[in-house]
This record gives C-alpha cells, sequence and structure tokens, in this order.
C-alpha cells in the first residue's frame, strides 16, 4: 500500500512538472521510480510519452511497448506509440496499433487524426478522410484548425487568421491556435503582435517547444538577439535533439558574431542529421567568416552533394572572392539555369548567374559576365519591393529636422559613451579594410553590421496613434530621453561584445543617414565615412548578391541614385556638424596607407600599434563580403576595376554626372 501510495506522489509530482515546463525533471522522477518498480504501469506509460515529446524515440518506443504489454487495453500508450510510429514513417504498424487504440477509446481524438494520417501515406485516401472526419467531430477546434492551417499554406492570411481567431474566442487557452495565429501575425508584419501570442501560448504551455522555437524567431527578427539565442537554449533544454532549435541557434549565433559557438551548433545539427543542407551551408559561412578557407570550401561541396539544385551554394563558393569555380562548376551551373527546371526556385536561378557571372569575370571575358550580372540583376529586382522615391522623401525630413539650429541646441545630451566607433558609408566601399585595421589595434573589438542604431531610432515609432515618427518625433526628446536611447543601444550591442575591449565598432554601412541621430543619443563616439568612387562603388554593389537587404542595389540607375543621395546626406552631416566625421577615401588608403592608418588612429584617439599595418595576419571573424580580401596586404588592383565594364556603364555614368567631377583625381590610379 505504502509502495502504491509513493508512486502516486511521484506521478501527480511528475505530472506537475510536466506542465510547469520541467519535463526533464519529470524523466528524472519517472526513471527512478520506474527503476524501484518496473512494473509500474503509469509510470512507464508517462515516461514514454515524456521521451516521445522530448524526441528521444528509441527509448520512448521500448517504454511504450512495455506500458502496452503490461496494459494491452491502456488505449493512452497506444495512441502514443501509434503517433510515435506515423512519425518514423511506419504507417502500417501504426495503422493496426491506433486502431486498437481508438477501439479501446472511441473518444480519443488525437488517436484518430493520427490513423488518418498514416492511412494517407498508405494511400487509401477514403478510409483517411473517415478518420479525419472523426477526430473533427471528437474535436471541432481541430477541424478549424486544419483549415486555418491550409488556408495559411496558401497564403490566404486573413481567412487563417479569421479561424484562429474564432477558435480563441471559443477556447482562448489553446495554444496551438496562438502559436499559428502568431505565425499569420508574423508573415503579415505585424512582429510585435506576433511576439505577444508566443508569449501567451509559451506561458500557458511552458513545455511547448515550437512556440518556444517561434518566440526565438521572433526576436531574431527584432534584432534581440541575445533574448532570442536563451528562447534556443531554453527549447533545447526541453528537448535537447531537436534540430530545428540547434539550427535556429546556430544561425542567430552566427548573426550575434558568436562565430565558433556558432560553428558549434551547425556541428551539433549535422550529428542529429547528417544530411541537413541548412546546416552545412550555415556552417560553410561560419568556417568562412573565421578564415578556415579550405573547411568552408568542404562544407560548400558537401551540401552541392546534398543539393546541387540549390544556387546558393555555388554562390558561396564564388562569393569567396579569392577562389575560382571550375569548368565543370560552370558547366553544371549552365544547365541548371540554360532550361526552366521546377527544381530550381527563382532565388536559386539568381544565384546561379551570379556565380556565373563572377566565375567568368575571374577569367577575365568581362562581357560574358555582364550578360550574366545583366540577367542575374533584372531577375532578382522584380523580386525586391525597393521604392527609391520613398528614400529621398525620407531625407529630405531628416534634413529638415536635423538642423544646424536643432544639433547645436541637444548636442552633448546624449549617453557619454566613447565606446563605439561607427564605420558608415555605402556596402562595398573600403569598410570592412577599415574595420580590419581597427580591429587589429589592441583597444579595438570588431564586431559585425549592427543594425541597432536603426532599431533605436524607429523604436519612437512604437505605439504611436497620431501618426508623429521618426525623424520627427526627436522633436520631443529631453536630455534624458537622448541618454535612455544612447544605452538602449549599448545595451543591444552588448552581445556582441566578447572580448572586453575598450572600444567595438559597429560596421554598418547604411547608417549614413542617422549620423545626427547617432550624434544626439551617443555624442563622444567616433563615425568614420568609408568612402569609394562612384562608379566602382556603385558596380561593386550591382556585381554583389546580398543575402538581405541592400534592395537598392539591382538596378543600375537606383544604384545610382542612391549614391547621390549619400553624397547628399554627407554633405550635409559635413555642413551641420564640421568636423564630427572623419572621411577616409578607399584609394587614399591603398595608395598611402601608412598615413591614412595613422589618420584613422589619431581620429579614435588610439595609439600606434604596428598591427595595424599588419592588418592581414590579424586572426578574427569576419562576416562581410570582403573577408578573404582584407586576409590579404593592402593591394590597389580593384581600384578603377569599372573601366573592365565601361562600355556597360553609360546609365550609370549618366546618373552619377553631377558626382564625378568630385572624384576625378583618383581615375588616374592603375591606368595604363
Amino acid at each position: 500500500m505504502a509502495q502504491s501510495f509513493a508512486s502516486k506522489s511521484a506521478l501527480s509530482e511528475a505530472i506537475g512538472l510536466i506542465n510547469s515546463g520541467h519535463p526533464d525533471q519529470a524523466e528524472a522522477i519517472c526513471r527512478s521510480a520506474v527503476e524501484r518498480n518496473p512494473d509500474d504501469i503509469n509510470m512507464v506509460a508517462l515516461l514514454g510519452a515524456i521521451l516521445l515529446k522530448s524526441h528521444q524515440v528509441p527509448e520512448a518506443e521500448k517504454y511504450l511497448r512495455r506500458a502496452i504489454q503490461l496494459a494491452p487495453s491502456f488505449a493512452k500508450p497506444h495512441e502514443d506509440l501509434g503517433h510515435l510510429l506515423v512519425e518514423k514513417g511506419q504507417p502500417g504498424e501504426a495503422v493496426e496499433i491506433l486502431r486498437k487504440a481508438t477501439r479501446l477509446d472511441p473518444n480519443l481524438d488525437h488517436a484518430f487524426f493520427n490513423l488518418g494520417k498514416a492511412l494517407a501515406m498508405l494511400g487509401d485516401g477514403k478510409e483517411a478522410d473517415i478518420a479525419f472526419e472523426k477526430s473533427f467531430e471528437l474535436n471541432p477546434e481541430r477541424k478549424n484548425l486544419a483549415l486555418a492551417a491550409e488556408h495559411q499554406k496558401e497564403g490566404r492570411w486573413e481567412e487563417a487568421e479569421k479561424l484562429y481567431r474564432e477558435v480563441l474566442r471559443d477556447n482562448p487557452t489553446n495554444v496551438d491556435a496562438m502559436r499559428l495565429l502568431g505565425n499569420v501575425t508574423l508573415q503579415t508584419g505585424r512582429i510585435y503582435q506576433a511576439e505577444r501570442l508566443f508569449r501567451r501560448a509559451v506561458a500557458n504551455a511552458p513545455d511547448f517547444v515550437l512556440a518556444q522555437i517561434d518566440l526565438g524567431y521572433a526576436l531574431k527578427k527584432q534584432s534581440r538577439l541575445e533574448e532570442a539565442i536563451e528562447q534556443f537554449r531554453q527549447a533545447i533544454r526541453l528537448e535537447p535533439d531537436n534540430v530545428q532549435a540547434h539550427h535556429m541557434l546556430g544561425s542567430t549565433l552566427s548573426v550575434a558574431a558568436l562565430t565558433y559557438e556558432a560553428v558549434e551548433a551547425y556541428q551539433r545539427v549535422l550529428e542529429l542529421a547528417p544530411n541537413h543542407t541548412g546546416a552545412m551551408l550555415g556552417l560553410g559561412h561560419v568556417l568562412k567568416t573565421v578564415g578556415r578557407q579550405e573547411e568552408a570550401i568542404e562544407a560548400y561541396r558537401n551540401c552541392i552533394r546534398q543539393k546541387p539544385q540549390n544556387g546558393e551554394i555555388y554562390w558561396s563558393l564564388a562569393n569567396l572572392k579569392t577562389y575560382q569555380l571550375s569548368d565543370e562548376d560552370i558547366r553544371e551551373m549552365q544547365s541548371r539555369v540554360g532550361e526552366a527546371d521546377e527544381n530550381v526556385s527563382e532565388e536559386s536561378r539568381v544565384n546561379f548567374l551570379f556565380a556565373l557571372a563572377k566565375a567568368y569575370e575571374d577569367r577575365g571575358e568581362f562581357d560574358r559576365a555582364w550578360e550574366y550580372y545583366h540577367e542575374g540583376n533584372s531577375l532578382r529586382r522584380m523580386m525586391e519591393n525597393y521604392d527609391p522615391v520613398r528614400d529621398e522623401v525620407m531625407n529630405d525630413e531628416i534634413v529638415e529636422v536635423f538642423n544646424r539650429e536643432f544639433l547645436s541646441e541637444n548636442t552633448g545630451l546624449g549617453h557619454p559613451s566613447a565606446d563605439p566607433i561607427f564605420v558608415i558609408g555605402l556596402p562595398r566601399s573600403g569598410s570592412t579594410l577599415i574595420e580590419q585595421i581597427l580591429a587589429s589595434h589592441s583597444q579595438v573589438e570588431g564586431t559585425s553590421e549592427l543594425p541597432y542604431a536603426g532599431t533605436v531610432a524607429t523604436s519612437l515609432n512604437r505605439n504611436r496613434a497620431d501618426g508623429v515618427n521618426y525623424p520627427r518625433a526627436v522633436h520631443e526628446l529631453k536630455e534624458e530621453h537622448f541618454k535612455r536611447l544612447g544605452a538602449d543601444y549599448l545595451d543591444l550591442a552588448r552581445i556582441h561584445r566578447t572580448e572586453g575591449k575598450p572600444f567595438f565598432i559597429d560596421k554598418m554601412p547604411n547608417n549614413f543617414p542617422t549620423v545626427g541621430f547617432i550624434h544626439l543619443i551617443l555624442p563622444n563616439a567616433r563615425i568614420i565615412d568609408a568612402r569609394r568612387h562612384p562608379l566602382d562603388s556603385c558596380l561593386s554593389n550591382y556585381r554583389q548578391l546580398f543575402a538581405r537587404g541592400q534592395s537598392f542595389t539591382y538596378d543600375l540607375t537606383e544604384i545610382g541614385e542612391y549614391f547621390v543621395q549619400y553624397q547628399r546626406m554627407m554633405d550635409h552631416w559635413h555642413d551641420v556638424l564640421p568636423g564630427r566625421c572623419l572621411t577616409v577615401q578607399y584609394e587614399e588608403v591603398v595608395t598611402d596607407f601608412e598615413s591614412q592608418v595613422h589618420r584613422l588612429l589619431d581620429y579614435c584617439g588610439l595609439p600606434w600599434e604596428d598591427a595595424c599595418i599588419n592588418f592581414h595576419e590579424t586572426e578574427r571573424p569576419v562576416r562581410t563580403a570582403s573577408s578573404e580580401q582584407v586576409r590579404q596586404p593592402v593591394y590597389s588592383k580593384s581600384v578603377n576595376f569599372w573601366r573592365n565594364h565601361e562600355d556597360h556603364l553609360a546609365e550609370l555614368i549618366e546618373v552619377l554626372e553631377p558626382v564625378l567631377p568630385r572624384y576625378q583625381q583618383y581615375e588616374s590610379i592603375n591606368r595604363p
């Protein structure tokens, strides 16, 4: 009797731990109870269910079969074992087990649902429909969820949202509906609403791993990387072998520039799922950033063997810059883009085209390369949502708001930290070289292209019903607000500062419109403008396929207009904040290197260190397209590279005509 009571007490405690989100502790209690009494059917069945939920499939199957052996009329372990067999892809035995489960307890709606899935896997559509209908009859919510999920799959967001909300109206604690509605709101751009829904789901079901992962993804989308990483780690604590959680952790650690930890996370994914191409590709990317090029190439090649129709892999190889694709690679890529191939997505096609362009350019076949660049950019432009007028209007507002008088009245009010060194400009204009030079200094840490200046600026838009957003909203700020916003930026950037050095670099090129805002919230931060001849700068962007963002780079006219806007904004900042930004011209860096390094260090208030001129010897992760190039000594061969494609640049030259005379002095470099 005492043994029986102890078992019931342990059972109650284990169930309580599961409900409070501590399945690992519940598992330990069950294991201990089963060790004491191997025939305790409740504990054996519960242990099997816990192991199933944590994806410990072989052990789960062992205990569920043991539970059925101990109590052949106990429906629940039959239901759980049937679910396990469906997930394992063994529908034949699953049908047998699930039919018995539904005979033992005709009210097991989940058993009927899995029975339908198993029958569908066997091609018995008629019987599958009967099982699904029985499941829906027992659980009308499930029917609405299934219908909503179908709408969601087909992109019918409004219909899906309506059904999910109906389910939640009738059952406010349905965590599946919360999570799926969260995914709809995330897909339709309502990220804060999505976060709230995911948090509600996790609060109601702390062991709901899918909701934990979705919450982590929503946090990652907001660049709240520290919180996202902790969320994925929590999902892994709940399910140590969850492949998706490890993969999301790896991708977020990579974005956070926690590169070596990202390598470990991707390697763990590949231990659990050796053919996971996403992890292979991600591993290749992070190995590239730490300079392990041969290992990166091996990872990419393994990925190609698994998924040869994925153009991103070939572009990743081409984007190593110092690596040349082979004749065989070129033939394979041409076969993928030469004819319509349903296995090649439009995104992959774009990647193949850019990789082919780079391959021919490396061989000096510039006209052939241009054909692929033009086709790839034209196709990618149709996939981008970019409005150059919107950028110009925003810049008009910024110029109007951040005028000399406003900046003068509010200078010096922000957070006093001098830690950040911002490197701004256009992408592909020498910013990575500047970062590598400065990060070779013992007092400076190179981090990444951090999105936080923009994040903090647009936080002024949150919860505004009056339509007054950034930049006009800054007129409402007082000294305490400027200080807090500066602190917010530093808090967000903290996760990237792993070396404890006094200064760190934020190398987000697109921060150039926010110079005035940065000046107000961080008045002691350094701001360096990395600049390059307009034709080289614009062409280099046109030749680069960016993983995300930079949507202005896929049309020559739009690139030219963007450069003109960049020039306009930097002229404005030099006018209203004289001496605030240091302009570093790429052509001067590569032709008068040591003098320019002195300028950089003097501006940043840093003592001279020889390591800065030996920057190529510095071992550190470099996350941009120039990662391999900055591991070489400084060179000038890319200066005036635009001349190789000059015959195709008339459109760009016309747009840039107002600014080109300012850079004419650099056009004689590398000229015969």
